[in-house]
């Protein structure tokens, strides 16, 4: 037996019928505990977000920050558009006449996408947490954005308007140069007193620092998401888990809107509309007439 499988075997072992966690339990008939809070009574008292953010980080936040924490998933990732990629997928469970929880959990399964969704929102906060840290070493900004500039191109994971991934992350858009989104959230953060952070002022140099180098990327949601929560104390990975479920709203309006459609009647396309370029048709040998099944 190798080294590695007697180690797994420890494992294995160690942990069989038993799994240790600070996490919290239930105790059937008694309560409920959440990292060491009574569930039932203690966190009962706030609101989901307070109890979701609470599971995730073990930091209990004021009001004005669930507030904000709230806020950026209203304003910025809840669209009931079922044209959007995600969104597709709860229109389409609807139409045919599936069940909201399977065209939730497989919308929120895509929304882990390269060119919009969980990865984006994921590279701006780290594009912006590196780039702060470089700062604080003594790098001048214009230097670090044009490195990243001209960094080698990673690939092309869609063909769509040419897309390729973000050389900037959270800066410039694909279809409108101008994010809808952006005012409504600071105007948001500007009155909760949350709009000096030192993410979001970096956020805010590098956007009017690209002009000055001949780039005309304007910050798009994604940076003012990953700033805004960077300010607030969120790692990247609590960051990933907070937004996991923020499309959720606009996914279940999509679903729901889909049921009230003729099944099936969800962006139809023909055959005949299709340009298909791949091989002929093949034609099968037909069996001899006496062949046995």
């Amino acid at each position: 037996m190798s080294e590695q499988q007697v180690n797994t075997q420890a494992v294995l072992s160690e942990w069989e019928s038993l799994w240790h966690t600070t996490m919290g339990g239930w105790f059937p008939g008694e309560g409920v505990t959440l990292r060491g809070k009574d569930l039932l009574n203690d966190a009962g008292t706030k609101g989901w977000m307070s109890v979701l953010l609470f599971a995730i980080t073990g930091r209990e936040f004021n009001p004005a920050q669930i507030q904000l924490f709230e806020g950026i998933w209203s304003i910025a990732t809840s669209f009931p558009d079922p044209r959007l990629w995600n969104n597709r997928i709860a229109a389409l469970a609807g139409t045919a006449r599936s069940t909201p929880a399977l065209g939730l959990s497989g919308a929120i399964a895509v929304s882990e996408a390269t060119i919009y969704g969980q990865r984006p929102l994921l590279a701006a906060m780290a594009f912006l947490q590196n780039t702060l840290h470089k700062r604080q070493q003594g790098q001048p900004l214009e230097s670090l954005l044009q490195r990243a500039l001209q960094a080698k191109r990673r690939g092309r994971p869609g063909c769509g308007k040419r897309r390729e991934v973000a050389r900037l992350p959270g800066f410039g858009r694909p279809i409108v140069s101008r994010d809808e989104r952006i005012e409504p959230l600071l105007s948001l953060a500007r009155k909760l007193q949350y709009d000096r952070g030192e993410h979001l002022c970096l956020a805010q140099e590098i956007e009017s620092t690209l002009p000055l180098m001949g780039e005309d990327w304007r910050m798009n949601i994604a940076a003012l998401m990953g700033a805004l929560c960077a300010d607030q104390g969120l790692t990247p990975r609590q960051y990933y888990h907070y937004t996991s479920l923020c499309f959720s709203a606009g996914i279940v309006a999509c679903g729901l809107d889909a049921e009230q459609h003729p099944p099936g009647a969800f962006f139809p396309l023909r055959c005949d509309r299709l340009r298909y370029q791949g091989p002929t048709p093949r034609r099968w040998p037909q069996p001899p007439p006496n062949a046995s099944h």
